[in-house]
């Protein structure tokens, strides 16, 4: 009788072991994208207003997840109005070639206290690697956090008279808190 029950213990084990990496929906109403630029070294901020997460994570296992993220760069909103004008053209965003912008991860691991997505962030129709730190925050649903950057020109993103990083930063810091709920 007690080998039975050790092995109807290690059956209910294995079949709960896959539902701990949940997939996670995100809640827009909690959640923000948003990056900062620099015009002659004063931070500018911005904000992409429609965007979409969608997360398989288990905090305590985090390799077996991912992360697929997709942007309306058509969304991005820098409250200048000329200068959301501005970045609507092909040496910025260009939204009538590009409207999305996609990160796609499936290499989601610990470090120290904090996680990190190795994936490739699509922007402008470029392709680059990228790392992605976050915080994990779970109680009702979950929080994810995490900031990074990105070198603009990397991605074709402020070409011709506005390459150069002496008026427009080369870096662009990127934040984000993402609510999720369980999907």
């Amino acid at each position: 009788m007690t080998k039975v029950l050790s092995l109807l213990w290690l059956c209910g084990l294995l079949l709960a072991v896959p539902a701990l990496a949940a997939d996670w929906k995100m809640d827009p109403a909690g959640s923000k994208l948003e990056f900062i630029a620099t015009f002659e070294k004063t931070p500018v901020p911005g904000a992409f207003k429609e965007f979409d997460a969608r997360v398989r994570f288990d905090p305590d296992k985090p390799a077996g997840g991912s992360l697929d993220v997709t942007i309306k760069v058509t969304s991005a909103d820098m409250n200048i109005p000329d200068v959301n004008k501005e970045i609507r053209g092909k040496d910025w965003f260009d939204y009538a070639a590009f409207p999305h912008a996609e990160f796609h991860s499936a290499d989601l691991r610990r470090d120290g206290k904090r996680y990190v997505a190795r994936g490739t962030l699509t922007l402008k129709g470029v392709k680059q690697p990228l790392e992605v730190p976050f915080t994990w925050t779970a109680g009702d649903g979950a929080v994810m956090e995490g900031e990074f950057t990105v070198k603009r020109g990397a991605f074709g993103i402020g070409l011709g008279e506005w390459a150069a990083a002496d008026v427009i930063g080369a870096d662009v810091k990127v934040k984000f808190k993402v609510k999720l709920r369980k999907g």
